[in-house]
């Protein structure tokens, strides 16, 4: 009997809802063949949250998501709400829910499909087989560290201030996961920061290189962030797992997504420990964000979303040759030269939002 599972749905804004309607199609389609047994939770986040309870996020919410599986999250944010003070605004909510699920380590892939090669900007003899995975510290360093704020001073200037702040324990437990992952990918591991010149890079360098004692099997190196910047774009396919900081992660993160073309195509998770009995808060999203200026429109890419809950049938729900199945149900659309906007090219069939979900059911049903 097909093991039952709950998620939390949390749509979002902007082109978010547009995209989880698409997720939401494929899970029905899963259940309908009894490969799953998963049911739905739905609750607004970001500015849909501000705009039915308040506050981006719910202490409810979040609580329900603590329970659930695992949380499937569309996007946030949008002009909108963009003039309210920085701790109710749609992104405040992302950050709260990921912070009081404990949610420490963000992976992020960077995978470029052989069909889409062309529509990134860098040469296909530098990207082709690319396979990244940066795993981000995601719920310290600067966006969290206190005291932070716009303060005036003496001499009619303003002060802005924001703290890096990292302590043994955040830093080793977001590599135990880059460690664990890279065993079970090409065994190699770069962490990156900035021990050159920022007091909290030298710690991370030497919590990580105590820890890789633990590791024989891995192959670690450092490296600076912003050689690693430089090195992404000049020799990419020399990295294998990548572990870093919340600031350099989330700078690394969206420069290697576009080695691959198109945010639109990339998903992510975020993870949290292991109980006792062994359940693991989890948030799976796509990169891509809100979009607003599309939204509405159909031209959103729904394969970031679905891929995105690949990676949640992967990692929270224990269906990982489900996983491969979806992912392989994708690369064969994107084979048949099926596309949304974003990934659009000569002689290809341009699709909706809901037509390219509708062309990866119909892969899903072949199987």
């Amino acid at each position: 009997m097909t093991q039952h599972h709950t998620i939390l749905m949390t749509p979002g804004d902007g082109i978010g809802p547009e995209v989880m309607e698409e997720v939401r199609k494929i899970i029905a389609h899963l259940n309908q063949k009894n490969a799953t047994n998963i049911d739905l939770i739905d609750r607004p986040i970001g500015g849909a949250g501000i705009d039915r309870d308040g506050v981006p996020v719910t202490p409810e919410t979040i609580e329900i998501g603590k329970k659930a599986d695992c949380v499937l999250l569309g996007a946030v944010g949008g002009a909108k709400w963009a003039d309210i003070d920085y701790a109710l605004r749609p992104e405040a909510g992302l950050l709260k829910i990921r912070k009081d699920m404990e949610l420490f380590a963000n992976l992020r892939p960077a995978i470029v499909f052989d069909a889409l090669i062309e529509s990134s900007t860098i040469k296909p003899d530098v990207i082709r087989g690319l396979d990244i995975l940066i795993v981000r510290e995601l719920t310290g360093g600067v966006y969290f560290g206190e005291p932070r704020g716009i303060t005036p001073l003496p001499n009619g200037e303003r002060q802005g201030l924001n703290t890096q702040i990292y302590t043994t324990s955040e830093i080793v437990r977001v590599a135990k996961v880059a460690f664990e992952l890279a065993q079970k990918r090409n065994k190699r591991l770069c962490s990156c920061e900035k021990s050159n010149v920022m007091e909290s890079g030298k710690l991370w360098r030497e919590e990580v290189e105590k820890l890789g004692a633990d590791y024989p099997d891995i192959a670690l190196s450092h490296m600076y962030a912003d050689n690693c910047a430089m090195q992404l774009l000049r020799n990419p396919r020399q990295f294998d797992v990548i572990v870093t900081d919340n600031l350099f992660g989330d700078i690394l993160s969206d420069e290697a997504a576009m080695l691959t073309g198109s945010l639109g195509m990339l998903p992510s998770a975020s993870l949290g420990a292991r109980d006792a009995s062994g359940h693991q808060n989890a948030l799976y999203e796509p990169v891509h964000g809100s979009a607003p200026d599309i939204a509405g429109t159909g031209k959103a890419n729904p394969l970031a979303a679905i891929l995105s809950f690949a990676m949640a049938l992967r990692f929270s729900l224990d269906y990982p040759q489900l996983a491969d199945t979806l992912e392989s149900a994708v690369r064969q659309v994107l084979n048949q030269k099926i596309r949304t906007a974003d990934i659009m090219d000569r002689e290809c069939e341009l699709v909706s939002t809901s037509q390219m979900g509708d062309a990866v059911i119909k892969e899903l049903a072949k199987v």
